[in-house]
């Protein structure tokens, strides 16, 4: 039976509780033998990171006992923080202490790298029985030491450090190593600031056996970002570049006298992404030569690319966040989010893709009639097309009311050169079983729609993302979508500084909400860690010429333009974007008596992972929305407001 209800009162069994337990953070992926191994968070034990296992004949089980809890902070945004051999052996980094450590089965682990000596780890792959890593350095310089070493496996290195052997170096970062089938030479991914990984990177080439400084550039290093080195014969390299202006695959026969790179099956999309985490990939290689590859045009899909070039879509429900974590003989593991925005990873027969296997994730907790499907949503900026997509108000059980449009919540992604693919998630879920919509927009900046669509946001962060935004809203209410007198927008991070800027600037938005959201550039300059260090370069512009540019669209020089009701979250321990930004902002709204309420949580980072966290932030984002908007959302209980 339905009933007509006034949105954002709608009852629904989506509750906080369910949504921040129903889809755990997946972490990567492999073949062990004949199981599946992959890293998965834990909300309900502080988000920790376990690694799992699942065998053909028994249910999924932890190998790695709390309070372990593998998790890198190379880059401070981590990634690749465990491995294994195919003998069963684990290894990972200890979020604690960041140093390697092994376990086998049944036993305890025991360190592999140094107690002290200041080194974080990440990156972690072991390639031809080799353990390779990312090792960064900090010490009295600002800037971290970064290199690519190998890391013996029979525990010396525990004592003094001296079974770490470097492998490469020589630039301000280093990633994705790749060993050659007879374990001669190494290729890797190298940039230097200001450049970030979709700016400008190399791929390089070096015997092992030769000196540190003794490699060749193999392609980048004139304006592209070649990324992700696969060797797939002992003189050739598959690797993915958008020198065209879309991530697209290449092959190349390294050497100083080698051939031209030539394209494999070249598409208008992106095999590639954003490299902000460690241990990322969009391509693997079969057996027979066939290459498995991921192609993001807003959405994501898996095509498998003949040698002739011929690519076949795989029939799997991929949409957004798609990986590909591994592939041997003519099998993948693809870990991504699907249209009902469940995390997922699929074994992958590629020969037989009816019948792909869900190893880990999968559906949510709810029927599909709760889950809303995204409708891509486009509107003309003032610098071209807004791409976005379109989560309307979705419940089973209760009719939409006649002659009302609904509220809705503009989410704002965070990065700024990140993405959003269509996806539905718990927490979109959690408002549109209620009667509120979603817009999730990628604004100029935004990858998966090639360097041009990228680089509009150049020189212009605060401009052409709260333009983008903006224009998005307008043109949902102008299409008669959404309410245009309660729309509300919400960010995290590069998000929350959209959203700010956006409350600055314009009164469309008539509620914000922002997570750990930047304030103040000249304090994340001064603050920042050195991954972002020389960000701001291209995004503002450098210091200290731009100084004042930096002072001029920064949100806390023009606290005196909000008016709108605003819902602040921040996590005390973030070394990314300080409390003291948020607490700034607070204050500022306190002074001038604008209706606030601010949130903070002891234990959590840049990023919220804790069950009791999420649950209490989703309770309190509807809470605020209903509060402004004038409407009491069902079972959630009231925020008050300062």
């Amino acid at each position: 039976m339905t009933t007509s209800l006034a949105y954002g009162t709608w009852p629904s069994p989506l509750t906080a509780a369910s949504v921040s337990t129903a889809s755990p953070r997946l972490e990567g992926a492999q073949y062990v033998g004949d199981d599946v191994w992959w890293g998965q968070s834990v909300a309900a034990e502080g988000g920790r990171t376990t690694v799992m296992r699942r065998t053909a004949t028994t249910p999924p089980e932890s190998l790695l006992v709390a309070p372990w809890n593998a998790r890198s902070s190379v880059h401070e945004y981590g990634g690749g923080a465990w491995a294994a051999c195919e003998d069963g052996v684990l290894v990972f980094v200890e979020k604690t202490d960041q140093r390697v450590w092994l376990v086998r089965p049944g036993g305890d682990p025991r360190a592999l790298t140094p107690e002290s000596g200041g080194y974080r780890f990440g990156g972690l792959s072991v390639q031809h029985g080799r353990l390779l890593a990312i090792r960064e350095t900090h010490g009295d310089s600002p800037t971290p030491l970064r290199d690519i070493v190998e890391i013996s496996m029979d525990a010396s290195a525990d004592r003094d450090g001296s079974a770490v052997t470097v492998l490469a170096s020589h630039s301000t970062f280093v990633a994705q190593p790749a060993l050659s089938p007879d374990g001669t030479m190494l290729a890797w991914i190298a940039w230097d600031h200001p450049h970030m990984p979709w700016d400008e990177t190399q791929l390089r080439v070096k015997q092992l056996a030769a000196s540190l400084d003794d490699f060749i550039t193999v392609a980048g290093g004139n304006g592209s970002a070649p990324l992700q080195p696969v060797w797939t014969s002992l003189a050739e390299l598959t690797y993915t570049d958008d020198e065209s202006g879309r991530w697209n695959l290449m092959r190349v026969a390294p050497g100083p006298d080698g051939a031209a790179a030539r394209a494999l099956a070249p598409a208008n999309a992106d095999t590639g992404g954003g490299l902000w985490v460690l241990g990322l990939r969009w391509f693997g290689v079969l057996a027979d030569g066939r290459i498995v590859a991921i192609r993001t045009n807003g959405s994501d899909e898996v095509v498998v690319i003949d040698p002739d070039g011929t690519a076949t879509a795989l029939p799997i429900d991929v949409m957004a966040n798609t990986v590909i974590e591994a592939a041997r003989g003519h099998e993948v593991l693809i870990s991504t989010s699907g249209a009902d925005g469940s995390a997922t990873i699929w074994r992958v027969d590629v020969d037989q893709p009816e019948r792909a296997e869900r190893v880990a994730g999968g559906a949510p907790a709810w029927v599909k009639e709760w889950m809303p499907r995204a409708r891509p949503f486009v509107v003309e900026g003032a610098r071209g097309p807004v791409y976005s997509f379109d989560f309307p108000p979705t419940n089973p059980n209760v009719l939409a009311p006649v002659n009302e449009r609904p509220p809705y919540v503009v989410f704002v992604h965070g990065g700024p050169t990140s993405h959003v693919g269509g996806a539905a998630s718990g927490k979109i879920a959690y408002l549109t079983s209620r009667g509120i919509g979603v817009l999730d927009v990628n604004y100029g900046g935004s990858t998966g729609y090639g360097r041009e669509y990228r680089e509009r946001l150049l020189g212009q962060w605060g401009v052409v993302d709260v333009e983008d935004v903006i224009a998005a809203a307008q043109g949902l209410a102008e299409a008669g979508i959404a309410d245009p007198h309660r729309l509300a927008i919400a960010g995290g991070s590069a998000g929350g500084w959209t959203v700010l800027c956006a409350l600055a600037q314009s009164d469309v938005f008539g509620a914000g909400i922002s997570r750990y959201g930047v304030a103040d550039l000249r304090r994340l300059a001064e603050d920042t860690h050195d991954f972002e260090a020389r960000y701001l370069d291209s995004m503002v512009g450098p210091l200290p010429g731009a100084e004042q540019l930096y002072i001029d669209r920064s949100p806390l020089s023009r606290l005196d333009q909000f008016t709108t009701p605003l819902l602040i979250e921040q996590g005390l321990d973030d070394l990314v974007v300080p409390p003291s930004q948020s607490e700034a902002v607070r204050d500022a709204l306190a002074t001038a008596g604008i209706a606030h309420a601010y949130l903070a949580f002891e234990g959590e980072g840049h990023g919220f992972r804790r069950a009791e966290t999420i649950e209490a932030t989703l309770e309190a984002e509807i809470a605020f929305i209903g509060a402004v908007f004038d409407f009491a959302p069902a079972d959630v209980p009231p925020i008050e407001l300062d």
